[in-house]
């Protein structure tokens, strides 16, 4: 069932619009000024917000470029106040950001996340998809990333929480400067590979 609703909140002589889907709420300001909801042929960024580290150089490089950002997650999280930027909070039920991102993510959008399975179904949908570091998920990469990602819980699952010398069987490097430094780069060069077409 589809459930649509819009309204407008006043506080303290200040007003905004509420937009509520289903269970999911958007804060989009003032409609009449907004741009930051998507609109059809329009290059959008989309963040899987919960635990991003990039989100302000998306903003700095959305900002450069007047590209909307809409920044997903399953609880509050503070962001820019900007017309080209909408936060969108999402009930907490299981994928339910992802699936708000899968469902909108077409080939005018970029989406930004850490989760491969997510990357995978934005991949389908034609997105142009990057990890926090700068990586880009491919249509050639993200099989064996998906692959990886069975092992690692396939040896977490076994290992148990029992033996401490099997435990710590490794993760992801910790995120440094040339991460950050490599994402603003690539985000950079996708938007301009989506303006040139």
């Amino acid at each position: 069932m589809f459930v649509l609703v819009l309204f407008q909140v006043h506080v303290k002589n200040k007003s905004c619009t509420i937009l509520r889907y289903n269970n999911s709420v958007a804060d989009i300001g003032n409609p009449a000024q907004n741009t930051s909801m998507k609109e059809i042929g329009k290059i959008t960024i989309y963040i899987d917000a919960d635990a991003c580290p990039v989100r302000e150089e998306t903003y700095k490089v959305a900002l450069r470029h007047n590209v909307p950002v809409v920044v997903v997650s399953n609880g509050f999280l503070r962001v820019m106040q900007h017309p080209l930027i909408s936060r969108i909070v999402v009930d907490d039920s299981f994928d339910a950001a992802d699936d708000y991102i899968a469902e909108r993510a077409d080939a005018n959008s970029i989406v930004i996340t850490s989760d491969i399975l997510l990357a995978e179904r934005t991949l389908v949908a034609g997105a142009i998809t990057l990890a926090p570091t700068g990586k880009p998920f491919t249509n050639d990469s993200i099989g064996s990333a998906i692959a990886v990602r069975a092992i690692m819980a396939d040896l977490r699952a076994g290992t148990g929480g029992k033996n401490a010398a099997n435990a710590n069987i490794g993760g992801p490097p910790p995120f440094t400067n040339a991460d950050r430094s490599k994402f603003l780069q690539v985000l950079h060069e996708s938007v301009l590979r989506l303006k040139r077409g």
